[in-house]
């Protein structure tokens, strides 16, 4: 019955699916197992009906859960796709989904961007007489040693420059059925993407700062940190859509799989030149600069 619908409509439908429930559930058991992880990492108790729960198991389960409906999840909308269920108002509604999930992405990086902001203009605020004995009045706080914004921070912004040139040139060539051409973007855009993170993981273990010395610290990590964790589910996204690739998916119409991680990795692009620009550059104006 549904499928005779199908063939009349732009509509399709289907079987009721268990992984937005079965998400729900697992996002739940995350965020109530993560209480859990901090109490037993700082050695506290959480006692129910008698039991501490205060241990790192509950967290990993609910982890596990949330990992297995995303690969569930978007298994069966790839099996969907092939099978010809994509109709014009699915494949709308499943833009709208991508553009408010990046919507919901950027107003976490509002919210980073904001304490940053926050704690750099107002540094000798004389209401915060705490912020202005840890920060001296001054942005970058008194004494602290920054790094380099023209070093590896710089590196890492052509490293992602030109992983969205290789990426377009992905899209470019699937949209003209030059398999090869996209099978080769992909390749460089994801081993550009494994570079930055290596970069910055070895910017991390050399920065002359920690993330609890100061604002500057909680700040600094907290933004660049959340985008390098982008970076690298970004990548891993890229390396699906490379898979599928080499496996023959996506023709030139029908591609929204690789057209969704595009527009995630130009999101990632876009908000790593504003970190640059006010973090590693403006943030350093005025400072110690590592080695210097």
């Amino acid at each position: 019955m549904a499928d005779a619908h199908a063939q009349h409509h732009d509509y399709h439908l289907v079987d009721p699916s268990p992984w937005p429930f079965l998400g729900s559930v697992g996002a739940l058991v995350t965020a109530f197992g993560g209480v859990c992880l901090m109490e037993y990492l700082k050695g506290g108790s959480f006692p129910i009906f008698g039991f501490n729960i205060a241990n790192p198991w509950l967290f990993f389960i609910g982890i596990a859960i949330v990992l297995y409906t995303m690969f569930a999840w978007w298994s069966d909308t790839i099996k969907e796709a092939h099978e010809g269920h994509h109709t014009r108002v699915v494949s709308l509604h499943l833009r709208y989904g991508m553009i408010m999930f990046i919507a919901s992405e950027v107003m976490f990086f509002v919210a980073w961007f904001w304490a940053y902001f926050d704690a750099s203009l107002f540094a000798g605020e004389a209401q915060n007489y705490a912020r202005h004995a840890f920060t001296g009045g001054v942005w970058p706080p008194k004494g602290m040693e920054v790094l380099d914004p023209f070093h590896l921070p710089l590196y890492n912004t052509v490293i992602l420059l030109l992983s969205g040139t290789t990426v377009t040139w992905a899209h470019h060539s699937l949209i003209h059925g030059d398999r090869k051409g996209l099978i080769n973007g992909l390749v460089l855009t994801v081993g550009l993407g494994m570079l930055f993170t290596m970069v910055q993981a070895y910017e991390y273990m050399h920065a002359p700062f920690g993330f609890k010395d100061s604002i500057y610290g909680a700040t600094f990590f907290m933004a660049t940190g959340f985008h390098g964790f982008h970076v690298i589910i970004g990548t891993i996204f890229l390396l699906v859509c490379l898979i599928r690739a080499m496996k023959g998916d996506f023709t030139p119409k029908q591609h929204f799989g690789f057209e969704a991680a595009a527009w995630y990795w130009h999101f990632v692009d876009v908000v790593w030149l504003f970190l640059f620009a006010s973090i590693y550059v403006w943030g350093s104006v005025g400072a110690v600069i590592e080695g210097h």
